[in-house]
């Protein structure tokens, strides 16, 4: 009988740890944004769309600002046990034309405290136009739900 009790502990602690083991958190990146080292490739004035897109790939948004520029977007989300996902990291790469496909600026922004961040510029002189879409891109962190793509309430 004192076998059979020691036994079932050990079954008992066994099940313990693999359910907390099963409750770890995991990570899954949405999304494609280019490293830094394949952006310092790309040279402000001199690169055009065709030469761009050989460098980094095409993004999967663009023209959303007047035809102006390209934006790469990476999501982070953080899936722990039965909760629902939650992103924690979001970073927006925008690379900006001329009228003539020109590259006049690369931009990479992030997504701190609820605010957006520029992480890096390659021009300084002037703001990309349309910062405005990257703080809508950046700021709807968290507030989209499936039932709003289903059209359901």
């Amino acid at each position: 009988m004192a076998g059979h009790r020691g036994v079932i502990r050990w079954i008992a602690t066994g099940m313990v740890l693999l359910a907390l083991a099963a409750c770890s958190a995991v990570y899954r990146n949405h999304g494609y944004v280019p490293t830094d080292a394949e952006l310092e490739k790309i040279e402000v004035g001199r690169d055009t769309r065709d030469s761009v897109a050989l460098a980094v790939g095409r993004p999967t948004a663009s023209g959303l600002l007047e035809g102006s520029g390209w934006f790469y977007v990476q999501s982070r989300y953080r899936h722990y046990a039965w909760r629902a996902p939650q992103e924690i990291d979001r970073q927006v790469v925008a690379i900006s034309f001329d009228e003539g496909g020109t590259v006049t600026n690369i931009e990479r922004f992030g997504q701190q405290d609820g605010q957006v961040v520029v992480l890096s510029r390659r021009v300084t002189d002037t703001n990309i136009r349309g910062v405005s879409f990257i703080r809508q891109l950046l700021g709807n962190i968290g507030n989209i739900r499936a039932d709003q793509f289903l059209g359901q309430n």
